[in-house]
């Protein structure tokens, strides 16, 4: 199908509802029915180009537009009438001319191309997938452009690359990101010196679980407004996990340069955050590696810049430390206590040991604690300090306090023997178990199925309560059903006040021995004891010194304050499974016999008007 005159293709413009032909109208050889069919089959495809939405136009090999459907139109921003009223030398709009050298220089070099187009039409952004092809119909040369709307695809796609990449909480690059950046810089060799700095926020649990979720997430957006500030393009901030941060900074010019805009960084965290009225304060503790000096792989510094960031941990929190070789054997000895700690679960190389909570004024033994310990391979026990707290890090403690509850019905008749059917028998949870209800309500099946789960105590420290919501709204009614006793250990050393006593519902208080240490010695502590005594007194709780050590201890607790029980080593140190067999022995014939003993050695006793005397 032709045009009549020097236009071998038809040349279309949208006029109203209809495309209007440039050329000469075409004219029909043969008249008559033929001229009517030709003229329908013409009309029903300029309707058909019309109405296309993808934009279609045709121009010849000095630019002009032949064709131009309603579609492209729209995407050009010019009139079809004024695209095609236009002559190739006629003064043309930006857009115009740019379509008019694309298509000389296109169908010079008769090649195709495909290419993206943005148009910014107002506040948005469309994008469009346009295809120039050269065609030759009749002995000419022409180009015949699609353009095809991709703006929804791109917005797809670009939202699945943000969450793909990008946290969505705070914005910044995850950490995939930043280790496709990194590894860019080593293998690009541009790379001369760079930090890479792994940070943590120091008790940001607290946070969440004192505040909810949602300040806690509100302080994370500002932590992360913070730490951006001031950055060079070069530089990249990542948030890798909930409460950890990476910054690379690149370029470096040494490392006292790094450790003063460390510095910087930590003054700024320091000052107090404004959240939904609530006034916060957070630290950060940091970790440093350089390259080349610490690492020549992304990996091998992000992985020390994070033995850096323990060490601050471990070291007390919100500071920052360079990364140094001394740390990775840190590290290493950590991962084989990490690893005989797996093979100590899987054998059950753990053992069980109590520690008497004592009358002072009778003697007599109220309850005791289970304690925890770990045979090594050569038999030698391990304080629960070496690895409690990485047994908690490594979500081991759920398994291990199940083991402990296995090994104390083990020896029940032991346990009976020796301290008596009745005693109570105290079990440590951790904070982090006392949280999750899930482990909670199967440790309280597990001490159900005992068969005597009124003998129980479970011990929480004062963490556990801040977070009211799940310890005493969920977990605590299910113990107080089955008549478990709740006792708050380590009292005074976390984050509640003696007003916060009165929101916790707990039957035992056990005031930490940091308390009690010199207690003789030391006005100011024993006010708050006092204090803790009588309000625990008012609650009814009962109150438990811990850590007696000295006579000196024990001697102003009688005298000076009403507390009836404490446990320590004055008393007794823990008591292994394998020694009561022999304790229980002789615990019957002791208590016979306990008549004909000759009376204890006179010790000085504390008087609260003259002190000590004889």
């Amino acid at each position: 199908m032709q045009s009549a005159g020097n236009h071998p293709f038809p040349t279309l413009a949208t006029d109203g509802e209809h495309l209007s032909v440039r050329a000469r109208e075409a004219s029909a050889d043969s008249g008559g029915d033929n001229a009517r069919d030709v003229h329908a089959e013409l009309s029903l495809l300029n309707e058909i180009v019309r109405m296309l939405p993808t934009g279609v136009t045709v121009q010849d090999e000095h630019g002009r537009f032949l064709l131009v459907n309603d579609a492209a139109a729209a995407q050009l921003k010019i009139p079809a009438e004024d695209l095609l009223a236009a002559s190739s030398t006629a003064p043309a709009s930006t857009k115009e001319l740019a379509r008019r050298e694309t298509c000389i220089e296109l169908l010079r070099a008769d090649r195709a191309v495909v290419t993206e187009e943005s148009v910014t039409d107002g506040a948005f952004k469309r994008t469009f997938l346009t295809a120039h092809r050269p065609v030759r119909i009749s002995n000419t040369k022409l180009l015949l452009t699609s353009s095809a709307d991709l703006s929804d695809q791109k917005a797809v796609q670009d939202e699945l690359f943000r969450r793909a990449y990008y946290d969505e909480l705070t914005g910044l690059p995850m950490r995939r990101v930043i280790e496709r950046h990194a590894n860019e810089l080593l293998h690009s060799g541009e790379a001369e010196k760079f930090a890479l700095a792994f940070l943590d926020i120091d008790n940001f649990k607290h946070i969440n679980d004192y505040y909810g979720h949602d300040i806690g997430d509100a302080l994370l957006v500002e932590v992360a407004r913070r730490l951006g500030l001031d950055l060079r393009e070069s530089d990249m901030l990542s948030r890798i996990s909930g409460d950890e941060f990476l910054l690379l900074l690149n370029p470096i010019q040494s490392e006292e340069e790094v450790a003063e805009y460390i510095q910087f960084l930590l003054q700024r965290l320091r000052a107090p955050f404004f959240v939904d009225g609530s006034e916060l304060f957070a630290s950060a503790s940091i970790g440093v590696s350089l390259y080349p000096e610490h690492g020549r792989s992304y990996e091998a510094l992000r992985q020390n810049a994070d033995i850096a960031m323990y060490r601050v941990k471990n070291e007390g929190k919100g500071a920052a430390v360079f990364f140094d070789v001394s740390m990775e054997r840190e590290a290493l000895a950590r991962m084989e206590v990490e690893q005989s700690l797996r093979l100590a679960i899987l054998d059950k190389r753990f053992c069980c040991a109590f520690q008497p909570k004592f009358d002072i004024r009778t003697r007599e033994i109220k309850g005791i604690e289970a304690l925890v310990r770990l045979r090594n391979d050569d038999g030698v026990i391990q304080a629960p300090g070496t690895f409690i707290n990485l047994a908690v890090e490594l979500g081991l403690i759920d398994e291990l306090t199940h083991l402990l509850l296995a090994e104390i019905m083990k020896s029940i008749d032991l346990i009976n023997d020796t301290f008596g059917a009745n005693t109570s028998i105290s079990i440590n949870v951790a904070a982090k178990q006392a949280g999750n209800p899930e482990f909670m309500q199967s440790f309280a099946q597990a001490i159900e199925a005992t068969g005597c789960p009124r003998r129980f105590i479970i011990e929480v420290t004062e963490d556990a309560f801040v977070a009211k919501t799940h310890f005493q709204d969920e977990i605590l009614p299910i113990f107080r059903q089955l008549g478990v006793g709740i006792s708050i250990d380590d009292f005074g050393i976390g984050y509640s006040s003696l007003s916060a006593l009165a929101d916790i519902t707990a039957d035992e208080i056990k005031i930490d021995r940091s308390f009690i240490t010199d207690i003789h010695k030391r006005p100011r502590s024993q006010g708050i004891l006092k204090a803790i005594e009588s309000l625990s007194e008012a609650l009814g709780m009962t109150v438990i010194a811990e850590g007696i050590e000295t006579f000196e201890e024990l001697a102003y607790l009688q005298a000076a304050t009403k507390i009836r029980y404490a446990q320590g080593f004055y008393f007794s140190k823990p008591i292994f499974l394998e020694e009561l067999g022999a304790l229980g022995r002789t615990a019957s014939a002791g208590r016979a016999s306990s008549e004909n003993r000759p009376a204890p050695e006179t010790r000085p006793v504390y008087s609260r008007a003259n002190g000590y005397g004889r």
